[in-house]
């Protein structure tokens, strides 16, 4: 009986070539567990890693990528468009085949304590790993970034990190820890430099603000290339799936004189999402079935995976 989870770091690091390679090459060569893509962004400067295979080997071998990261990563002297509060800033555990969302929370939790007790990195455990019901969103784990977080847990027992001390470790800053469903990291950009639009429109998307069901949105500006994006992580792709949240960006940049020009999924999509995306043109750039979860899956592994979760 295969029992596969999937795991989707994401490092504080995405113009260092030799440093993306270094976390990769940490994650590499577990017996059990899979690097099955690598997603850089230098604007974002972002490095988002999708493990998967066994519970424990998967597990390690985020730890693995957690101390190098604390090693060649400085927090103190990062720059970039995402929020973010630490070096490995974030590790989610998704249950994909034979393992429960229950599992997964245990992992998070072990994997939390291991970052302090190997590190000294703190963790705040969030999604359904939250032990807090304000920590269920990661947004308010990452209120005030890095620099807000580092002077807040001196000063407020209710920004202190639910393993470690109430510090940040000086240069890998901290972690969030979680279990969840399987996300979809989904940007698309706007042909303006106006990064006030594409806040306004994932204002009006994001469902915090009233907008769409299951959705999270910044605006962003990409000064590589002259142009604003609206980043957004799809949390639940059956309730609200990539063509809807195109269609309705779309229908907010012709409000503000402005178009697509393009969209892009950030590491591996579901079938199931571009199945339900059937006929509607997502404009994405340089898309291939290699991006496909399941597709990756087999691939990697040489098994060919039970349908995942719906």
């Amino acid at each position: 009986m295969n029992r596969l989870i999937e795991c989707v770091p994401n490092f504080s690091e995405g113009r260092n070539a030799a440093t993306i390679d270094a976390l990769v090459a940490a994650m590499s060569g577990i017996p059990g567990a899979w690097v099955l893509d690598r997603t850089s962004d230098a604007d974002h400067n972002r490095t988002v890693i999708t493990l998967a295979g066994e519970p424990e080997a998967v597990a390690e071998a985020a730890l693995r990528g957690a101390g190098v990261a604390a090693k060649l990563i400085d927090m103190t002297r990062h720059t970039g468009v995402h929020p973010r509060i630490g070096a490995t800033d974030v590790i989610p555990f998704v249950p994909l085949e034979n393992v429960s969302m229950e599992e997964c929370v245990a992992l998070a939790r072990s994997v939390g304590q291991e970052l302090w007790d190997r590190f000294r990195i703190p963790a705040y455990f969030y999604e359904a790993a939250a032990t807090r019901p304000e920590r269920v969103n990661l947004e308010n784990v990452r209120k005030g970034q890095f620099e807000g977080l580092r002077e807040a847990v001196l000063r407020n027992p209710g920004r202190a990190p639910d393993i470690g001390e109430p510090r940040l470790h000086p240069t890998a800053g901290a972690t969030a820890v979680g279990a969840r469903k399987l996300l979809i990291a989904y940007n698309i950009l706007l042909n303006t430099s106006d990064v006030s639009i594409a806040g306004q429109i994932a204002r009006a998307i994001r469902s915090s603000s009233g907008g769409l069901p299951c959705v999270k949105a910044i605006g962003v500006e990409l000064k590589a290339r002259g142009l604003a994006q609206v980043s957004i992580n799809l949390t639940d792709f059956q309730v609200t799936p990539p063509h809807r949240v195109f269609e309705m960006v779309k229908r907010e940049a012709e409000r503000y004189g402005c178009a697509v020009v393009e969209s892009e999924i950030i590491g591996l999509i579901p079938r199931r999402a571009l199945e339900l995306a059937a006929g509607h043109d997502l404009q994405l750039e340089n898309f291939s079935p290699a991006q496909i979860l399941e597709n990756r899956l087999a691939a990697a592994t040489g098994i060919l995976p039970a349908p995942l979760p719906k």
